[in-house]
């Protein structure tokens, strides 16, 4: 594990993570019911920044969830909103900090066949980020109730496991979701980021020192994570000092290698080279004109083209076909110990034979599979996407990006990044040609593979952002140069 990785604000922190944070708090001499009262203040300030007075139901569950739903509620009803509080237990049945509460609440205790009656307003505090229970019984019938309303979840939306982002039997969409100190992994990955759908996180008290003993490992995407290693152009720098990225082509697919080279092209490699099999070599001269082309015969000729001593890193995948002659050269390409990116057929081809992928790496590699190619090479790997990505990276030795709207970097020292400023119209053949093509090119230009991985994926999905709908993949590698430009100013 990386010491002091997960220090920024834009750390993310499992259930178990968030726990310690608490108790840290508490041990630094901050009580609980203080933590309780700033995050029910603070819940409740969001709710009036947004909303007018209205009739409001606050939901509360038998936990310390429920406990910051009885500080919403009597903050609000101080504040003139009109109220009810419904519970899924007696007040008898609250412990600690939420009792404390709980008996602060002066108005009426309803019980869940109560309802959710004429609210226009629900502050959903029956669970929080640690359930492991499928949500059923009253709780999900008054969720059930609540949907078509604004809802406001507290921590996430109850049935949201904070981990994972999967939803246990039943989630309300919330309009807002109110966390404490970091978001949680959950906050960003499907389904539950599609839940929770604006996030605010607030501080509560939670010094942000305690992050120094828990070191979490997670962490959102974004430029402080590695924008000090890109490599800008200076006067003294020539073609091949900024990079000379190789891509292997294959004989019919040739669209996708093309495109990953014109990619690389624009993400700064100083060089571009496509090889090209010798019958294809035709298609590759027309259609690329900046990009040189070096043929290759067989396995043996590439490997002499990827040996040059000016090429910087290499992709392979896009469009070499599920051919035998992939996995050779996949192999072959690993073993050079160049920077390498796999992806695509590269990826797919090592089906029933993945020990063989992993016993190639023999220098810094970045896997793109998307879900159904890291179903072929890691089929045993179920769960969360957090969980399988970590996983995986640590049984190959690669870098390993799960591609999706909710993309996960994964390093094999535990380290992962996810990726939120994707739009969902990245989702069109060839995107992710382009993005091997970036990542390429970093690589080309020295970044370390975790690295340019994560600068890959969210230069991508900037580029993809700015343009919108009717996005196919040459807008993205059009708007590259916009986002490294935005890039380059903030330095």
């Amino acid at each position: 594990m990386a010491a002091g990785f997960g220090h920024a604000g834009n750390a993310l922190l499992t259930v178990q993570e968030m726990y310690a944070a608490d108790a840290a708090a508490i041990e630094q001499g901050i009580a609980g019911t203080t933590l309780m009262e700033n995050a029910g203040r603070t819940v409740a300030e969001a709710i009036m920044e947004r909303w007018s007075p209205r009739p409001t139901v606050v939901l509360c569950g038998p936990g310390n969830n429920g406990g910051d739903g009885f500080v919403v509620a009597r903050l609000l009803k101080e504040r003139g909103w009109p109220v009810r509080l419904v519970s899924l237990v007696p007040i008898g049945q609250f412990k600690g900090d939420a009792r404390h509460h709980a008996d602060l609440w002066t108005g009426e205790v309803e019980m869940p066949e109560a309802g959710i009656g004429d609210a226009a307003l629900i502050v959903d505090a029956l669970f929080g980020a640690g359930l492991t229970r499928d949500v059923d019984g009253a709780a999900r019938s008054l969720l059930e109730d609540s949907e078509g309303r604004d809802i406001v979840a507290i921590d996430v939306p109850s049935g949201v496991h904070g981990d994972t982002g999967q939803v246990l039997g039943y989630a309300a969409q919330a309009a807002l979701t109110v966390t404490f100190f970091r978001r949680k992994p959950g906050h960003l990955l499907l389904p539950g980021r599609v839940r929770c759908a604006e996030v605010v996180v607030t501080d509560i008290g939670i010094p942000k020192s305690v992050l120094e003993g828990i070191d979490p490992q997670q962490i959102e995407n974004g430029p402080e994570l590695w924008a000090e290693s890109l490599h800008w152009p200076n006067p003294t720098d020539h073609k091949y000092a900024r990079g000379h990225s190789l891509v292997v082509g294959g004989a019919i697919m040739t669209g996708a290698a093309r495109m990953s080279a014109k990619a690389a092209q624009r993400a700064g490699a100083g060089a571009v080279t496509v090889a090209a099999p010798a019958d294809a070599q035709t298609v590759y001269k027309v259609t690329l004109e900046s990009i040189m082309v070096a043929s290759y015969r067989d396995t043996s000729s590439l490997q002499d083209i990827i040996e040059m001593p000016k090429v910087s890193a290499v992709l392979i995948g896009p469009g070499t076909g599920m051919v035998t002659a992939t996995r050779e050269r996949a192999c072959m390409v690993l073993r050079t110990g160049k920077p390498a990116v796999v992806d695509a057929d590269a990826i797919s081809i090592f089906e029933g034979s993945s020990e063989l992928l992993f016993e190639s790496v023999n220098g810094p590699v970045v896997m793109t599979p998307h879900e159904g190619e890291f179903a072929r090479v890691f089929p045993d790997l179920q769960g969360g996407r957090l969980f399988r990505a970590r996983a995986a990276a640590a049984r190959s030795g690669c870098i390993v990006l799960l591609k999706g709207y909710d993309t996960v970097i994964a390093a094999p020292d535990g380290r992962v990044a996810i990726n939120a400023n994707a739009p969902a119209d990245l989702a069109t053949a060839g995107a992710g040609d382009v993005l091997s093509g970036i990542i390429v090119a970093l690589l080309s230009q020295g970044l370390p593979p975790f690295e340019a991985a994560c600068a890959g994926a969210w230069i991508h999905a900037e580029s993809a952002m700015a343009f919108g709908p009717g996005l196919i993949p040459e807008d993205v590698i059009a708007g590259i140069p916009a986002v490294l430009s935005t890039l380059k100013s903030r330095r």
